[in-house]
């Protein structure tokens, strides 16, 4: 891994607010801190879904930012805590949507406003051998997700395929399946996220069976943040629990 070159290293006052270009490494031990799942290769992974465009010096090494910092920041806060697909991360931004953070506190600038992954718009699909190749996961993972319901493939063109959500859920997933936890455990996820659906599908399904266009527009658009506020309801008790869990 390269070093960062002295004229790009930063003074300890300006730790979390890099003024001057850094290495890819240098940045990844900046966000370290605040995203634990953070690291180099999913950076270039970042890169390569044309979200990120940092320099490049002419040896080839790339240097970014503060702008190219915050935008990452930024880009990851939108994964973790909106739950947004890259798909639609890479929309909001090209479409100058850039949901900023500033402030010590990083709080969303005024105006944003949360909301869950879009429901109603076009979809990507993976083959097993794409979904395997992007997140590093055995055939033998994927398949007991599927089995316990975790991930929903689909028949299209005579061959099975997953869409964006099961390679992100599989990525989850591998991650935990690291530490010891298999896909019958995730189990209780399944059951939770069935559960708060069917809340949702309460409220809202009539609306979203509408033949009437403004009127199932309106229920999606209810949807998607009825669901980002369950969301962040459920992550709000679980940080509660593990406070106590930490005796703090």
């Amino acid at each position: 891994m390269a070093s960062v070159p002295e004229s790009a290293r930063r003074t300890p006052d300006s730790a979390s607010r890099p003024r001057k270009a850094l290495t890819i490494g240098a940045v990844c031990k900046i966000l370290q801190s605040e995203f634990d799942d953070v690291s180099i290769s999913k950076i270039r992974y970042l890169e390569d879904q044309k979200l990120l465009n940092p320099r490049r010096t002419s040896g080839g090494y790339r240097l970014y930012s503060q702008s190219d910092v915050e935008r990452l920041r930024t880009i990851l806060r939108l994964q973790r805590d909106e739950f947004l697909p890259l798909r639609v991360i890479r929309q909001e931004l090209a479409a100058g949507n850039d949901i900023g953070f500033t402030g010590e506190d990083r709080k969303p600038q005024s105006g944003a406003v949360r909301r869950a992954i879009l429901v109603d718009t076009s979809r990507t699909y993976l083959t097993l051998e794409e979904i395997v190749e992007e997140t590093g996961a055995r055939e033998e993972l994927i398949k007991e997700l599927e089995s316990f319901g975790i991930v929903h493939p689909e028949k299209r063109e005579g061959r099975v395929v997953y869409d964006e959500t099961d390679r992100e859920i599989v990525r989850s997933a591998n991650e935990l399946a690291r530490v010891g936890v298999g896909a019958r455990n995730l189990r209780v996820f399944r059951s939770s996220a069935d559960r708060e659906a069917q809340l949702l599908e309460a409220l809202l399904g009539p609306s979203l069976r509408s033949r009437n266009p403004e009127r199932r527009k309106e229920a999606l658009q209810s949807l998607e943040s009825l669901a980002a506020t369950v969301s962040h309801l459920k992550h709000l008790l679980l940080v509660r629990d593990l406070r106590r869990l930490a005796g703090e």
